[in-house]
């Protein structure tokens, strides 16, 4: 058992938690997962990407089975715990793990049949980018791209927001719109880019994309989808219909309801 709060564990730990935490995290290739609902999601579906379990005693109680030849496991003390995790109450579970190494080429040659995927385009907020990986898993989408320049997804704060989404549907990072247009070249994809001032009603758009592969384009929190994203894209541009008296909705409110019209509309 570790009982030291010096301990290299703990230093490899919080530098990939702390101010820093994303240099860390890009030049180590690894990330944190802390608390038991998401442990338990990865210990299903991605065992396999952890490297280190650290438990402690009350941790290890929690979970019924811990798949065996994947990680290292290390019981830690309640006070090392608490000195490694970003949270405030500590669940007594945490692990690191290999950042995916995903590559969305790979994933388009083998899929076989019509897709659901979103891009994000330069989402800057933590808690947004967790929300829309877990709406686009809860709506049966079949990957979600983030471009360049957006949010760190394997920050601690947007594993948290994703409630385990992370390990339930594909991710892709720092896809640039030209990048994607290269990609997509001579694909028979159609993509709709939501905009206030769109030309398509949410609904329409969603029924005359249920039959072929789609993909749902969302822009910047503050600046929304820049012309130029729509213009190197061809994308059609779809706005959501708001009836009531505000005068908008927020980045991850408008995607989950996208996402929900798309999956409506496929059923």
């Amino acid at each position: 058992m570790i009982t030291s709060l010096h301990s290299p564990h703990v230093e490899a730990v919080k530098a990939l938690l702390g101010s820093r935490g994303g240099k860390a995290r890009k030049e180590s290739g690894q990330y944190v997962i802390e608390g038991l609902s998401s442990i338990k999601e990865a210990l299903d579906f991605s065992p396999e990407e952890i490297s280190t379990l650290y438990l402690t005693s009350d941790g290890m109680s929690r979970l019924a089975t811990i798949p065996e030849g994947y990680f290292e496991i290390v019981e830690v003390s309640p006070e090392v715990m608490k000195a490694m995790t970003d949270t405030v109450t500590p669940q007594g579970l945490l692990a690191i793990a290999q950042i995916p190494q995903n590559s969305f080429a790979d994933f388009l040659a083998a899929s076989k049949n019509e897709l659901k995927i979103a891009y994000f385009w330069q989402i800057q907020d933590p808690g947004n980018a967790g929300t829309v990986i877990r709406a686009a898993d809860a709506f049966g989408f079949d990957a979600v791209i983030f471009s360049d320049n957006s949010v760190d997804i394997y920050s601690p704060k947007v594993v948290r927001s994703s409630a385990g989404s992370h390990w339930h549907i594909p991710l892709f990072t720092s896809i640039s719109e030209g990048e994607l247009k290269t990609q997509l070249s001579g694909k028979a994809f159609e993509i709709y880019g939501t905009d206030a001032s769109g030309g398509l009603e949410l609904l329409a758009a969603a029924n005359e994309s249920k039959k072929r592969s789609a993909i749902w384009v969302f822009g910047n929190e503050a600046r929304g989808l820049d012309a130029k994203v729509i213009s190197t894209l061809g994308a059609k541009q779809v706005a959501i219909p708001i009836s009531g008296k505000a005068e908008s909705l927020n980045l991850a409110t408008a995607a989950s309801v996208v996402m929900y019209a798309v999956s409506a509309a496929r059923k």
